[in-house]
């Protein structure tokens, strides 16, 4: 088709890719170099990143930067459990949005080295016949998901702040 753009959808995991890229780098991963590199001449459908809310006014400010950027910011409450573990994942969430936005795209871009979404990435292929980037820090990234996915993109060197 000629003047079709890409359609794609983002998820971010930003307590993974938090957590990963600071205990493999000690460094930040880098949202605007992220989307220059994924999003730049596409048609995104749907960029959420999904995050846990502390309610700290620094979260505040880096959730403000996310929506400049162009993404959708969806929080859930931080519950600290009376044995002292915390809640805070959203896996479900996640996959229930991209089950959905699935048949819509062309191309979905998962930043998340979380090996639980390995059966959604497979899923998505087979099911709604898009292909599946998952972005996240080599060494930390289950290889379960790294094998379902249509290609893996480190986080490394120009993603990191």
């Amino acid at each position: 088709m000629v003047g079709h753009l890409q359609r794609l959808a983002i998820f971010v995991d930003v307590q993974n890719v938090y957590y990963t890229s600071r205990q493999a780098f000690g460094r930040h991963f880098d949202y605007h170099a992220f989307w220059a590199r994924f999003a730049s001449g596409r048609e995104v459908v749907v960029a959420n990143a999904y995050a846990v809310d502390r309610g700290d006014p620094r979260q505040r400010q880096f959730q403000e930067i996310l929506r400049g950027i162009g993404f959708s910011v969806k929080l859930k409450p931080f519950i600290q459990r009376r044995d002292g573990s915390a809640k805070g994942d959203w896996d479900v969430g996640i996959t229930l949005d991209a089950m959905e936005v699935g048949p819509r795209v062309d191309h979905v871009v998962l930043v998340s080295g979380d090996g639980d979404f390995d059966l959604l990435v497979t899923r998505l292929r087979e099911r709604c016949g898009v292909t599946v980037t998952v972005v996240g820090v080599a060494s930390l990234t289950a290889d379960s998901l790294v094998r379902v996915a249509s290609d893996f993109v480190p986080i490394e060197g120009p993603l990191l702040l």
